[in-house]
């Protein structure tokens, strides 16, 4: 069994190769430069390091390679996509494929860029096929539980998040006393929450969840250690995640780490 891999940055791609080298998988990866992990060459049979903007090199490199299925996983710098094009090295295909769209937004990238490899008879498979564990679920994960005002500035952040995800801006929320310290943007889930967090002077609430639009496929909300050290940094108190719907990695060292700070967990389904 063959299965392509698509990988940006952080621990994602090298689990996944992993678990799918460990259930007989041969794993040939395509891995964008400036993004992905050097270490990933210890965990895949072959890797073919690219620029970001190599569409067509990726769909020669998986077809030679009898790849009809592949997962796409790992962060991408969204500021890496407005970086100047000697960067970014777009050949024709990527070219035609971004003169074609409407909008830049994440959905709207990941979704084309889906669509060109199937039509060129490479399936894009759920990133969490082969990790059915690494899903968030449902539950309060932390010694301590989110106070009364906590939870009110989750069930009120979780309507925020929502909506930025419908419009396709971002996935989080820091909330704070009722206000909106923060929304995800361009800068990603970290930023985010260090703007927020000094905002809150010690009052400050993280809310990520899943755009109801999602495409599940990719681009799922993800947590883990570092979301806990960077909440720790700016002394934010409570992160709220959607059950089923986020990719938690280190769950139990991020658990204890959570519960050393005085931080709260919850996964929920819905508010």
């Amino acid at each position: 069994m063959r299965i392509g891999l698509i990988a940006g940055s952080g621990q994602f791609p090298i689990i996944f190769s992993k678990k799918a080298k460990s259930k007989g998988f041969s794993v040939y990866a395509a891995a964008f430069l400036n993004e992905a992990d050097k270490s990933l060459e210890d965990y895949v049979d072959e890797i073919e390091w690219m620029h970001l903007g190599q569409l067509k090199r990726l769909i020669i490199f998986f077809k030679k390679r009898n790849i009809s299925e592949a997962v796409m996983m790992g962060a991408i710098r969204k500021t890496s996509i407005f970086s100047d094009l000697k960067d970014l090295k777009p050949d024709m295909k990527a070219i035609s494929l971004f003169a074609g769209m409407i909008h830049t937004h994440d959905d709207g990238i990941l979704s084309a860029f889906a669509r060109t490899l199937e039509k060129e008879g490479i399936k894009i498979r759920a990133s969490t096929f082969l990790l059915p564990d690494i899903l968030a679920q449902e539950g309060c994960w932390t010694k301590r539980k989110p106070t009364k005002s906590e939870k009110a500035d989750i069930d009120l952040g979780w309507k925020y998040a929502k909506e930025i995800g419908r419009l396709d801006i971002g996935q989080c929320v820091v909330m704070g006393g009722g206000s909106v310290l923060a929304v995800e943007a361009i800068d990603g889930t970290d930023a985010t929450i260090q703007r927020g967090g000094e905002l809150g002077k010690g009052n400050a609430v993280v809310v990520k969840v899943c755009k109801p639009n999602q495409d599940v496929r990719f681009d799922m909300p993800a947590v883990g250690v570092k979301t806990i050290m960077t909440m720790h940094e700016v002394d934010s108190n409570a992160l709220a995640i959607e059950a089923g719907k986020a990719v938690v990695f280190d769950r139990e060292e991020m658990i204890s780490l959570a519960n050393k700070f005085g931080i709260a967990i919850v996964a929920k389904t819905q508010v």
